[in-house]
């Protein structure tokens, strides 16, 4: 990934995506060439010697049968929005500004292992729910189901976990643009109600990087 300087994220930014995303692309490379699955995942920060990603496919997906050759990559996304021109007070002044595309993005790289195992895969599942319902009010848990109907759930799918090696990550969100810019960036953002962009651009003017 090309990751200039101003763009790069800490330690901190890389831990905090890890832990709080959406649905993220689980790529392998195989015999037959590349294959992609889109699935949420579970970061956990003690597992390997670098973390690892948990998640789970469909048994019917293939992805998981054919081993993957090398490194496999999970590619995590969060907020990303086009980025106008207009916004920036810099326009009125010097005219000398383009589009651009903000975006909050790692590649996560490691080694697939497999685990077609009822015990794992509800483990999984139970933290997943845990994660995915913590802002509810009535959050929903596994065991508001039929035991019966869990099981046959569990068959149904197959567990993976990348043991992470390294982890390239970029947040592209304005920093090299000026202060008066990046207000006009989130307030244009706001406007379009991107709210969760708006959010990440704001956070990202407290960069190590930008503040020294």
């Amino acid at each position: 990934m090309y990751v200039p300087s101003h763009f790069a994220a800490d330690q901190d930014a890389v831990t905090e995506l890890l832990s709080n995303h959406g649905a993220a692309n689980l790529v392998t490379s195989t015999e037959r060439g590349l294959l992609a699955t889109l699935l949420p995942f579970v970061y956990d920060p003690e597992a390997g010697d670098h973390g690892a990603l948990l998640g789970h496919v469909a048994r019917n997906n293939e992805q998981w049968l054919l081993p993957a050759l090398g490194e496999s990559l999970v590619i995590i996304q969060r907020s990303d929005a086009y980025i106008s021109p207009s916004w920036y007070p810099s326009k009125a002044e010097h005219g000398r500004v383009v589009p651009t595309w903000n975006y909050t993005t790692a590649h996560v790289y490691g080694r697939l292992v497999i685990h077609d195992d009822p015990a794992w895969v509800e483990d999984l599942v139970r933290r997943l729910t845990t994660l995915h319902e913590a802002t509810s009010e009535q959050p929903w848990t596994v065991d508001h189901a039929p035991a019966r109907f869990i099981a046959g759930q569990l068959r149904a799918i197959v567990g993976v976990e990348l043991l992470i090696t390294r982890v390239e990550a970029k947040r592209k969100l304005s920093q090299n643009r000026p202060d008066a810019d990046i207000d006009g960036v989130i307030a244009g953002l706001r406007g379009k109600g991107e709210l969760d962009s708006a959010d990440d651009v704001e956070r990202a003017q407290q960069d190590p990087v930008r503040r020294s």
